[in-house]
């Protein structure tokens, strides 16, 4: 059984498996844009901090230069993470979740989640309060979309989280 063990490691490490994501392509029939709408919030909240870090100034010891530069690469890095699982949270409602008769009763319905990633794309590319805000407007109009496909009636409520802002839910 070791022998066995050992050969199959071998065989793993020499053509590995390829790791499949997906969300889900069997389908199961469960989209939400709740992760969405998290994630644009999340971008908010990163730009927030990202405008409230003190820039150390020219006396600044190498521990605050680097705290600093720490605090600012976390920051940023969750800000791109986060707009990218905005992105692919859409691509999943998008591609999976709406069908052509929703298309046909939101005749903006394509331009919006074009609009949508563009605006996600910006917000990875650049520190910038507007474009997260502009992000999170966007995600929201496309959820009061998807709800009232699902025959519910969209609310905004407050979100609750540090960054501010509202949430869509179905009421």
């Amino acid at each position: 059984m070791l022998l066995v063990k050992g050969l199959l490691k071998l065989a793993d490490r020499g053509f590995p498996a390829p790791v499949a994501q997906a969300h889900c392509d069997i389908p199961c029939g469960i989209y939400d844009p709740h992760l969405a709408q998290i994630a644009a919030l999340t971008v908010i909240r990163m730009n927030q901090l990202i405008g409230d870090l003190k820039q150390p100034g020219a006396g600044a010891s190498a521990q605050e230069v680097a705290a600093y530069n720490a605090a600012l690469g976390r920051y940023v890095a969750t800000k791109e993470h986060h707009a990218e699982l905005c992105k692919s949270e859409l691509r999943i409602l998008w591609g999976d979740y709406f069908k052509p008769e929703h298309a046909q009763q939101y005749p903006d319905l394509h331009q919006r989640f074009w609009d949508a990633m563009k605006l996600a794309s910006a917000a990875r590319q650049k520190n910038d309060m507007d474009a997260a805000q502009k992000l999170l407007g966007a995600v929201q109009g496309i959820a009061e979309i998807f709800w009232k496909t699902k025959g519910a009636k969209p609310v905004r409520q407050p979100s609750r989280q540090t960054a501010g802002g509202e949430l869509v839910y179905p009421s």
